[in-house]
């Protein structure tokens, strides 16, 4: 689905000189040098140069779109004068040692603007939102908060032609090629369908497409044609792209007029054991737990199933999580993407901000960090296997094993403050 991370950035600074050197550290990029054919494309002004490399692939990736039913004068006119897309060779292989912690993530995804637009386009769209959701069962606001996280209702759809993208990675990228391949063909194929004209075909450096960013295969697979135009245009047609994002959470199992979630309150001595974001139990039964939502309200349907989800530790808020939260991580497998919607869902709705606070300090690790925490613990013989700077169910128990043999709240939750700590312990 999308590429992930096109919300702006939050303008939030650090709060004293320690954070924000903090902050400056570990906000550097680093960019790994991608194949050598790959780095002679771009000059240092970002200029793509003539690439007899890229031709030949080109010349060689014919037979394949050929047997996948890509015709000719298709071909031709695609790849016509066609050069590597600079942006990205460039982004393909940067990997960035910052990890933007949640709430800097809502505080963009979730901004003022970005709530008041939303309620603009609900009105403005009523009457296809009314009919998209009688049509898939799937609740408008959900849909638009989807459309405002990926492009900010359209307001920046990905400026790279999505074909071009794509045969630059499959000529240039060094993993993954058989799934670019097979975007790179089915994106060949709508243009020749005539969904779209092959020069509107806008997306990202990495070929997620239109209003709500489909990838290629998703697009066949969900796609939808709202206004029976014979075409399903997520490009130029919001009602077309609407449509789509809500066929999609349809046939991801979404639930009608079902929440994502609730913000909850935990009571003192709380079991932290079943916060390990897989325990399943009905909201009923997390009401005996003592979990109450942050409002003083009851749940209104106490015979769903939630799990208990914490972002960022003991230390923020806390959410039971249901089923259609998981049904918006099947559009972007991240807890952050997921919060985000369903708030922004919420607040374009008119509901409140998020009552908890998010103790801003409790930073998360990035990999390297994290490798060093993993370290850390094999030394003190809290074993997670290799310390590989992936935080998996080894290291969150190892985490809960240190933090229950030092008195703190097992939360299982890897931060710069508990990475600190368990350094000093020496």
């Amino acid at each position: 689905m999308s590429s992930f991370g096109h919300a702006p950035k939050s303008h939030r600074g650090p709060r004293n000189g320690a954070q924000r050197a903090s902050a400056v550290k570990r906000m550097t990029v680093r960019w790994l040098a991608g194949p050598v054919a790959a780095a002679s494309l771009v000059l240092s002004a970002g200029q793509a140069l003539a690439d007899p490399g890229f031709d030949r692939f080109v010349n060689g990736f014919w037979p394949t779109a050929k047997a996948a039913g890509i015709s000719s004068s298709t071909y031709k006119h695609v790849f016509r004068n066609m050069e590597p897309d600079p942006d990205t060779l460039k982004f393909m292989d940067r990997q960035s040692e910052f990890v933007k912690p949640v709430w800097d993530y809502l505080d963009s995804a979730v901004s003022e603007s970005r709530i008041t637009r939303g309620k603009e386009m609900m009105k403005q769209y009523s009457r296809e939102l009314a009919v998209i959701e009688e049509r898939y069962g799937v609740d408008r606001e959900a849909v638009l908060a989807i459309w405002g996280m990926e492009t900010n209702y359209g307001s920046f759809m990905g400026k790279h032609n999505v074909i071009r993208a794509l045969a630059t990675l499959v000529y240039a990228a060094p993993r993954r090629t058989d799934f670019w391949r097979s975007e790179l063909i089915k994106a060949l194929g709508i243009v020749q369908a005539g969904h779209v004209r092959f020069e509107d075909m806008e997306g990202s450096w990495a070929g997620a497409m239109g209003h709500t960013q489909f990838m290629p295969s998703s697009w066949q697979a969900y796609a939808a044609d709202y206004d029976g135009d014979g075409r399903r245009d997520i490009w130029t047609s919001v009602p077309d792209a609407l449509a789509s994002t809500a066929r999609y959470l349809k046939e991801h199992g979404w639930q009608t007029g079902k929440t994502w979630g609730y913000e909850v309150r935990l009571p003192q001595g709380f079991n932290f054991n079943l916060a390990d974001e897989k325990t399943t139990l009905s909201l009923r039964d997390w009401d005996h737990q003592g979990v109450k939502r942050v409002n003083g309200r009851s749940f209104p349907r106490p015979e769903d199933d939630a799990i208990l989800v914490m972002p960022a530790g003991a230390k923020g808020p806390a959410f039971l999580m249901l089923r259609n939260f998981f049904v918006i991580k099947r559009y972007n497998n991240a807890t952050a993407y997921a919060l985000g919607v369903g708030h922004l869902a919420d607040r374009i709705n008119g509901g409140s901000e998020l009552a908890g606070d998010w103790a801003r300090e409790y930073l998360p690790l990035n990999r390297d960090e994290t490798a060093e925490l993993q370290h850390e613990l094999n030394q003190r013989g809290y074993h997670v296997g290799t310390a590989d700077g992936i935080i998996g169910p080894a290291t969150r128990a190892a985490i809960r094993a240190y933090q229950k043999s030092r008195g703190i709240i097992p939360d299982g939750y890897a931060s710069v403050v508990l990475l600190a700590r368990i350094k000093m312990d020496g």
